[in-house]
């Protein structure tokens, strides 16, 4: 047997196993002879009632003798010098067949062999796949390392695996049929394309190690594929890309393993904070951003951040889809309460659009020019929408706080996640188009938006839904805007509220309603500290927080106590010359003069901005001396801007600050200012950083113009009012 090759019955029966007997037929046997060196295997017509035969590794050149196994269920014979392609009768019952490793060249019909289930031809030399058209079982099909250059013949089968490694296939084609595809081998050939595997919703594994694949852009053909989990482009020019793994796991965030590693959670939030970040996340980066580019800047005191801790600088923010009309109301709403608020100027880079003007509606500048204002620190946020820029500047805030107005502002959604990341803390109200359809047509009327930018603009209107369903308090208020006339009446009235604007009826303990206009949520609105408004014998609308208060009267009965232990009498000599000199200090460092000891002094509490007293008169009205330019300088802090004009209430200081910051130069042990006195106080409300619940608005008194502030000087004594009664009014110095 050695020396010829020659299988003999002796060897036969010592390499036989029994696997049992089928039915109540004949006993069916396995025979393995893996690697005997064997060439003549003709003896094995005998053995009628093989069912398993194992030849790997020999010489085998002819296998007629199969055809006397009727029984025969798996046949292997790899590694032989077999040319002849199935050259046996087919058994009835073959399922699968191992060709692999031999020399054949050429495939034919096997649609007699019903029952094969799997086929291996890998290291052939098959240059078409054909024949296999009738093989409806076939689930299993490996024709790796052939020589094979087009797909074809494969679009009746049910295959579940199919390996076609190491041929010559340029693009995936004929495979659009496969629908019960799994597993899925096309690595070692010239592919440059995934184009035709996107309809095998079935795949779970695709191997394409050594293509031509040079485009991150591909994936987008495997994107749908939801049971895809195995994913190989190991040695494939699109690995040298930047951010090539982040940018497939975005692209197919299903996939659990990429080239042979697994991806873990952290990879995939890593590429969605990249390629699409929440707007959380980008308004995150872009107040980083501002904030360090600000810091590299000269600092400065500004007016819309001199209001204390629990009543910020007042805003009011229209946000809503493009086109909704809030620029339009945003304009109107400051035209009618020009006393209370002024429009706010954004810039963008985008073109004006018919009837926009320059320094109007928007600032339109170049992309470089407002990447240069960015890199100077000019935005508190900015936002990209339809391919170009916003911004909101704090020059643009400034120019409407320097005339002790609100600030009225209109931005897109993003625009607002970045806004609430800054330190203020505006009012929010969602416009909002309820019919969809009515607002589509509104935007073709104009003639300003592209069919795209349309389309763009009508499916974000559940972007904000969304929103407003998922954050409740997210916004203040929801308009809707199908007609802008019941709109800005809404607007309106909502405004008129938050201002206090309309008369109180006696005998309610001057409270004002809660808040019922709001739809944002579902939840019940908060009660919201009172400032109601009266009126005085002149007509104008004045603040309840803006009179004189009688010390007996309960609500505030506590701030009196505590001003009058303020300004208790017994301090030392020591305390007091302190007190002076650092008055002195703050007053030169605010025009200017000494900015190191400025920043010293205020370093350590960064949290709180000290309230702004201003002097009070018996007629229940904040008095101003305009007559004393030195009294500007005295009290730098308490200057007619946007801190005593939209405070609303005197708040009690912050001593971590610096001690007693009130004091009255012409003061004796024996004197006792506190019956002069008068201030407005609301209640506090517990509300942490980036909270969303807010008190109503403070009142905002008529706009007007801050004084600019004279030299420095030592500090006046104040001066007797001979009409105010005995000991006249009492000039505050607040800091």
């Amino acid at each position: 047997m050695e020396k010829y090759g020659v299988l003999t019955a002796d060897l036969v029966s010592r390499c036989m196993s029994h696997l049992g007997h089928f039915g109540s037929g004949p006993h069916l046997y396995q025979l393995s002879l893996p690697s005997q060196n064997l060439s003549d295997i003709s003896i094995l017509c005998n053995f009628v009632h093989l069912q398993k035969l194992e030849l790997p590794n020999n010489k085998i050149k002819d296998l007629s003798c199969v055809s006397h196994m009727p029984y025969l269920v798996i046949l292997d014979v790899s590694h032989n010098e077999i040319f002849n392609f199935f050259g046996f009768q087919p058994p009835k019952n073959l399922k699968e067949v191992n060709f692999s490793h031999n020399r054949m060249t050429k495939m034919k019909d096997l649609s007699a062999y019903s029952c094969l289930s799997k086929l291996d031809l890998d290291h052939n030399s098959f240059s078409e796949i054909s024949g296999l058209e009738q093989c409806c079982k076939l689930t299993h099909l490996s024709l790796a390392h052939n020589k094979i250059s087009r797909i074809s013949g494969l679009a009746s089968l049910h295959l579940t695996y199919l390996c076609l490694r190491g041929n010559q296939l340029e693009r995936i084609e004929g495979l659009e049929n496969l629908k019960n595809l799994q597993v899925l081998d096309l690595s070692q050939n010239r592919i440059t394309s995934l184009s035709g595997l996107q309809n095998l919703y079935l795949l779970g594994s695709i191997n394409l190690e050594k293509n031509r694949i040079t485009e991150i852009q591909e994936c987008k053909h495997i994107h749908d594929l939801f049971l895809l989990r195995d994913l190989n482009l190991l040695e494939n020019p699109i690995q040298v890309q930047q951010d090539y793994r982040l940018s497939v796991v975005f692209l197919l965030q299903h996939l659990t393993v990429l080239d042979q590693e697994k991806v873990t959670a952290e990879e995939k939030v890593s590429s969605v904070n990249k390629y699409d970040p929440p707007l959380d996340v980008v308004a995150a980066r872009n107040h980083m951003t501002h904030l360090v580019y600000q810091l590299m800047q000269p600092q400065q005191l500004y007016d819309s951040t001199l209001p204390s801790a629990e009543y910020p600088y007042p805003m009011l923010v229209l946000t809503g889809p493009q086109g909704c009309g809030k620029r339009e109301l945003a304009h109107r709403l400051c035209q009618e309460f020009s006393e209370y608020f002024a429009y706010g100027i954004c810039h963008t880079t985008r073109g004006p659009y018919f009837g926009e003007e320059n320094e109007i509606d928007y600032h339109f500048v170049s992309e470089e020019d407002f990447q240069n204002m960015i890199h100077m620190g000019k935005f508190i946020q900015t936002m990209q929408y339809g391919g170009h820029s916003f911004g909101l500047t704090r020059d643009s805030i400034e120019d409407v706080a320097r005339e002790g107005l609100a600030c009225c502002v209109h931005m897109e959604l993003e625009g607002v996640f970045s806004l609430k990341k800054s330190c203020f803390e505006p009012r929010y109200i969602l416009l909002f188009p309820s019919q969809v359809e009515k607002y589509k047509d509104r935007l073709k009327s104009r003639g300003l938006y592209t069919p795209a930018q349309i389309e763009m603009a009508v499916s974000r209107i559940e972007l904000y839904a969304k929103t407003n369903r998922q954050r409740p308090g997210f916004f203040d208020n929801v308009i809707p805007c199908d007609d802008w006339e019941e709109a800005y009446q809404t607007l309106r009235q909502l405004v008129k509220e938050y201002l206090l604007l309309e008369e109180e009826p006696e005998g309610e303990n001057n409270r004002a309603s809660p808040d019922n206009t709001s739809i944002a949520s579902g939840n019940e609105p908060e009660e919201k500290p009172p400032l109601p408004l009266s009126r005085s014998e002149s007509g104008m609308l004045t603040s309840h927080s803006a009179a004189a208060l009688d010390p007996s009267d309960p609500p505030y009965r506590n701030y009196y106590t505590k001003i009058q232990a303020e300004l208790s009498p017994q301090k030392s000599l020591a305390e007091l010359v302190s007190i002076s000199r650092r008055e002195r200090l703050v007053r030169e460092a605010i025009v200017g003069k000494s900015p190191k000891v400025y920043s010293q002094l205020f370093k350590s509490s960064a949290q709180k901005a000290p309230s702004s007293l201003q002097t009070l008169d018996s007629g229940n009205h904040f008095s101003e001396d305009s007559s004393s330019d030195e009294s500007h300088a005295s009290s730098a802090l308490s200057v007619p801007s946007s801190a005593g004009a939209f405070a609303g209430a005197v708040e009690t200081l912050d001593t971590s600050i610096m001690e007693h910051t009130l004091e009255t130069k012409d003061r004796t042990p024996n004197a006792n200012c506190a019956d002069q006195l008068a201030a407005a106080t609301s209640p506090s409300s517990d509300r942490r950083p980036g909270s969303n619940v807010k008190p109503i608005l403070p009142p905002i008194p008529t706009g007007r113009k801050t004084p600019a502030l004279p030299s420095p000087g030592p500090s006046p004594r104040p001066s007797p009012n001979p009409a105010s009664g005995e000991g006249g009014e009492t000039n505050i110095e607040a800091l």
